[in-house]
């Protein structure tokens, strides 16, 4: 039987630390889909407007090896994209664990047959600490280029 995995997160600032949780999540499954939360999610959900769009971010995401599939996550609720796509274990980074947002989670994923898995959080870099530092930047001359928002294939 294959094992499916899924991985959701923003995927902004793409750094070692999503690296990792791909890594270790294909190690831990057979087909792994990798949830980049779209642009309106992130907004809703963090408050926060992504450097890189989401079409960018797909498509990062989706060329690394670890990854079998890329799709984009639109819907809050974890469970309605399980309902959507189906899997058998989510990964998520353990800063979650034991907060009362992963303790929910566990609870409704375990009611319908899904693993919850965590792996270490990357705590030396993160996307707030590279947002951070692209602030100071901005901050320190009063400018930075824009980033061009088009997507560039080779």
């Amino acid at each position: 039987m294959t094992r499916i995995g899924y991985a959701a997160g923003a995927f902004d600032l793409f750094h070692i630390g999503h690296l990792n949780l791909l890594r270790h999540a294909k190690s831990n499954c057979d087909y792994l889909i990798a949830g980049v939360v779209s642009d309106e999610m992130l907004k809703e959900t963090k408050g926060i407007v992504p450097v890189v769009p989401l079409a960018e971010r797909l498509e990062i995401v989706r060329n690394i090896s670890y990854v079998d599939e890329a799709r984009a996550e639109v819907l809050p609720d974890k469970l309605d994209t399980w309902r959507e796509i189906g899997f058998d274990v989510f990964f998520k980074g353990d800063d979650w664990r034991g907060t009362e947002k992963g303790m929910k989670l566990e609870r409704e994923f375990a009611a319908v047959g899904v693993e919850v898995v965590y792996f270490p959080y990357t705590v030396a870099t993160s996307s707030t600490k590279l947002r951070a530092a692209l602030d100071a930047i901005v901050a320190g001359d009063g400018h930075l280029a824009a980033p061009e928002r088009t997507l560039h294939r080779a």
